[in-house]
């Protein structure tokens, strides 16, 4: 009697394994329409994602002429002041121009870039943005870029256009939707990807490994399956913090209900509301040179990053601090908001501090980016952004080998069947 209990474990076991089976194959059907449907536009994503996590270093490369700038010897190494780097850009700008925000060098050998925005009407070309190169040893212009032609793609710098190409698909703010919706199109294909992977009978190794030996067909699968699963811990938080930063009030609505949110957006730690005081009549803004000597003096600790100038006779200078050694080694940034009459500081922001979901959001640019982990960080979201036109071409052509697999089957062999 005893062994006889025993016999329906077997059959118990066996149908709970036809069971997950049909149910991955339900999975598998909605995990190949994602791909077949939007597959395409995530490797054009994916692949412009990965090559922009080194775009400053692109374009110190493709443009070497405007970005590095000759090393005096030590001895004469001595930067400029602000005001005079300022001086020569405002001299070199296009008219109808007005200066947005500088760049600071990220190295010894690195140019100083403007970012200068044409708003005035007569001139022709409103609304497009240039960047202007200045040597900060010499405050030589070593030349102007324009960067951001207004609702043009073509005719950009490669890097610039890679960028759109990445960010809105070259189809502007509808196509910055259309690339968030896809990234959360792509976050299910991944998960439902995860699913159909897991070895139902436990077979982990050859699940995590290539079969020796194997033909073509089983070579694709096999990449496919295994360049998904260990990607998938890098493709996950870059498709979030993608969805993030391009429909950040979406995601408020999910996590409002655990924390609460104090960072306007996904670029800024500062509200727009912070104001300078109401100026006296014809009272002109402190000097850029000014606001860096209060920042320093306060905020010692970090290398400046960017300075951003008011944008009306209200607004306030914005100075950001990377590498802050007491903030966080991995989203520690600083935000200073400089009043731009008195130069008195108004708020500063440090990443990591705020609630939780502040901390939460802190990550998001440093995850997508890779910057979070240095130079192995950065590898990997460049890895994962190349997976991406891998696992469509592997999926693609592993669905047209199943395709043609099937319809070699309901093809009737010559001399059987009703043909015979």
């Amino acid at each position: 009697m005893s062994s006889s209990a025993k016999l329906p474990a077997p059959n118990a076991s066996a149908r709970r394994l036809t069971k997950l089976k049909s149910r991955r194959k339900r999975w598998l059907t909605v995990h190949l329409y994602l791909g077949l449907s939007a597959g395409l536009l995530l490797a054009v994503v994916g692949l412009t994602g990965g090559i922009l996590v080194f775009y400053l270093e692109m374009q110190e490369i493709l443009n070497p002429e405007l970005s590095v700038v000759s090393l005096p010897a030590v001895e004469q190494r001595h930067l400029r002041s602000l005001d005079d780097i300022v001086a020569a850009a405002e001299n070199a700008k296009p008219p109808g121009s007005y200066f947005f925000k500088v760049y600071y060098p990220r190295k010894a050998d690195i140019a100083y870039k403007f970012l200068y925005y044409v708003r005035e009407q007569n001139p022709p070309g409103k609304g497009d943005g240039y960047y202007i190169f200045v040597d900060p040893y010499t405050s030589r212009v070593q030349g102007l870029q324009l960067w951001h032609p207004k609702d043009k793609y073509w005719g950009r710098p490669l890097v610039s256009f890679i960028m759109q190409l990445h960010w809105c698909l070259l189809l502007g703010k509808t196509g910055g939707t259309i690339v968030a919706i896809l990234g959360a199109f792509s976050i299910i294909s991944v998960l439902t990807g995860l699913i159909v992977w897991w070895p139902l009978t436990g077979k982990f190794r050859q699940a995590l490994t290539f079969k020796a030996k194997a033909g073509p067909v089983r070579f694709n699968f096999d990449l496919h399956k295994t360049v998904g699963f260990y990607f998938s811990i890098a493709l996950l938080p870059v498709l979030f913090s993608g969805i993030y930063m391009t429909l950040p009030e979406r995601i408020d609505v999910l996590v409002k209900p655990f924390s609460t949110i104090t960072r306007p957006n996904a670029y800024s730690g500062i509200p727009e509301t912070i104001d300078s005081a109401n100026p006296v009549e014809g009272q002109a803004a402190i000097s850029l040179s000014q606001v860096e000597e209060i920042t320093q003096k306060n905020y010692p600790g970090g290398r400046l990053w960017m300075l951003n100038a008011p944008k009306d006779r209200t607004d306030v200078f914005r100075v950001m601090k990377r590498d802050v050694d007491e903030l966080s080694r991995f989203v520690g940034y600083r935000e200073i908001a400089v009043d731009q009459y008195s130069g008195e500081i108004l708020k500063v922001y440090d990443s990591g501090t705020g609630s939780n979901a502040d901390a939460f959001y802190d990550w998001q640019w440093p995850l997508h980016s890779g910057h979070a982990f240095g130079w192995p960080g950065r590898i990997m979201v460049l890895l994962a952004g190349l997976a991406c036109p891998i696992l469509y071409l592997t999926g693609f052509i592993r669905w047209l080998q199943k395709r043609r697999a099937k319809i070699q089957k309901t093809v009737p062999v010559r001399g059987t069947g009703t043909f015979g």
